[in-house]
């Protein structure tokens, strides 16, 4: 039985021009990540660490772990100088992350050597692809729900930036009926 490969034929639907849109858009977005200590249950670890958020920051900072909140075992860290900056290779990954029904802002942090140790943040991210890649490593990957303020300047940058690509397949041609007259369809000789 011979299997037909199926090929995708690709047809690039129409750019629109948005009304009112503006489309200068900042380069890089300035951040900060709320990462979270509290008690662990496993026998081997006396606290996890979950990465809770990400906000908004004004203006470039210095790298720092500074402690927000405690509450007797439970604290929060504030994690900043790290920044998101969208590259336009990665528009289709970035309009996927945003259709999905839980868009996400995706965090990577370095593992540390002792797990007591929280790991400290050094990438942001709205690409499933790129964070991918950093799955195959050693590193921490957290998912956290994305910032409004973030969701728009992503979503601008998507529709000003990036066409969709509609992938159809192509219908198969009935080999039969394109044959010669006189020639026979059988696999053997004549």
């Amino acid at each position: 039985m011979v299997v037909p490969s199926l090929t995708v034929q690709l047809v690039i639907m129409e750019k629109m021009e948005l009304e009112g849109f503006n489309q200068e858009l900042p380069e890089r977005m300035n951040l900060a990540v709320i990462m979270e200590k509290q008690p662990s249950s496993h026998p081997w670890a006396d606290f996890r660490f979950d990465a809770i958020g990400v906000v908004m920051r004004n203006g470039e900072e210095d790298k720092a772990i500074n402690r927000i909140y405690q509450d007797g075992d439970v604290e929060q860290f504030l994690v900043t100088g790290l920044a998101l900056q969208l590259h336009l290779d990665e528009c289709e990954s970035y309009y996927h992350n945003l259709m999905s029904p839980e868009p996400g802002c995706f965090i990577v942090a370095d593992q540390p050597d002792s797990s007591d140790e929280m790991p400290v943040p050094y990438l942001v991210s709205l690409s499933f692809d790129e964070v991918h890649a950093y799955l195959e490593g050693d590193e921490q990957i957290y998912s956290v729900e994305i910032p409004a303020e973030l969701y728009r300047w992503a979503e601008a940058y998507v529709l000003t930036h990036y066409v969709a690509i509609r992938k159809t397949k192509r219908k198969l041609k009935n080999w039969r009926e394109t044959e010669k007259p006189g020639t026979s369809s059988g696999g053997g000789q004549s």
